[in-house]
């Protein structure tokens, strides 16, 4: 049986691949750090079919024993500070879990088990002011955020480790993926669950920020497939993991309150304090490598993942 460790193991993707895992027959273990409050509500469902390991991606030696405890076939690194706009308050925190972190399970592995496979979760905010769209490998980045610097940090780290220690380290450049699980900070999330509020008379408006930008939205469910497809193949690599579609957000809070049946302009106010200091205007992913190499693709669409997360959001707040 294949063991695998994953890092952010209580959040979206974590509770994710670590069910998927779970489906191909796996050992699943995930690393969360020493909390008096446990945020396991993504997992609670599965928490008799995992195991939880105790570390803490600032520090190392509890990382190295953690591998030492384990001993996994694979390492998918999906923890981090991800909440972009809270990077510009936090940007040391945000450069030592999102950057830093990944080194730090990337030397555990040079030190403890060379052999150990590495799943390092990049980010389609790498790209940031685009040079072309759609964006592919090869496209140049420019990150707008202190969690896109970081998280290139950890994606070129993840390449050198590969090419300095023969490490089978590879890196999936995911564009945006959502789902019910994704938290409320998040303003997929934030739109769909005050969406739903309203519809329940729990609350009167959705207040925004740039109505404007654009992104790539697939579902969540579907990338953790991906990630594991990586690390199946004969030699490491990186791949933009995308729809090849982009919508704006204005686009996603039409969607959501049209699926309940109510007008938009009624109920949303713009508010300038939710505007980014440096704002990603537009990404677009192009997976078309990821589709030839890995046999991956998307499958749930943009309306289909809307009307998911309203409906989950409706379901929570009438079962509250």
């Amino acid at each position: 049986m294949k063991k695998a460790l994953i890092t952010g193991i209580t959040g979206q993707d974590g509770s994710y691949l670590a069910e998927f895992l779970l489906r191909k027959g796996y050992k699943v273990f995930g690393l969360e750090r020493r909390s008096s409050q446990k945020n396991r509500g993504n997992i609670e469902h599965i928490l008799d079919k995992i195991e939880i390991i105790s570390g803490d991606l600032l520090d190392e030696a509890s990382i190295v024993h953690a591998l030492k405890e384990v001993q996994p076939d694979e390492v998918y690194n999906l923890a981090a500070q991800s909440f972009v706009h809270e990077s510009w308050k936090q940007p040391v925190f945000t450069g030592e879990v999102t950057g830093l972190g990944a080194v730090r399970v990337l030397e555990a592995i040079r030190q403890v088990d060379k052999k150990i496979r590495f799943y390092q979760a990049s980010s389609s905010e790498m790209f940031g002011k685009v040079f072309e769209t759609p964006q592919n490998e090869r496209t140049p980045f420019y990150p707008r955020s202190p969690y896109g610097v970081a998280k290139l940090y950890a994606h070129w780290i993840t390449v050198n480790y590969r090419e300095s220690y023969g490490i089978f380290a590879a890196s999936g450049i995911l564009f945006n993926h959502e789902s019910p699980r994704r938290g409320l900070e998040f303003v997929t999330r934030k739109i769909t669950h005050t969406v739903a509020k309203i519809k329940l008379g729990l609350a009167k408006e959705l207040v925004l920020g740039n109505l404007d930008a654009k992104r790539d939205w697939g579902f969540a469910g579907d990338y953790v497939g991906a990630m594991w497809l990586m690390l199946q193949q004969e030699k490491p690599g990186d791949y933009v993991i995308a729809t090849g579609e982009t919508h704006s957000v204005q686009e996603f809070v039409e969607a959501a309150f049209s699926h309940i049946g109510l007008d938009w302009q009624k109920y949303v106010r713009i508010d300038p304090k939710f505007l980014r200091p440096a704002e990603v205007q537009l990404l677009r992913g192009d997976a078309s490598l990821a589709m030839k190499e890995l046999g991956w693709k998307s499958t749930v669409d943009f309306k289909g993942l809307v009307q998911m997360m309203v409906n989950s959001d409706m379901a929570l707040l009438k079962n509250k």
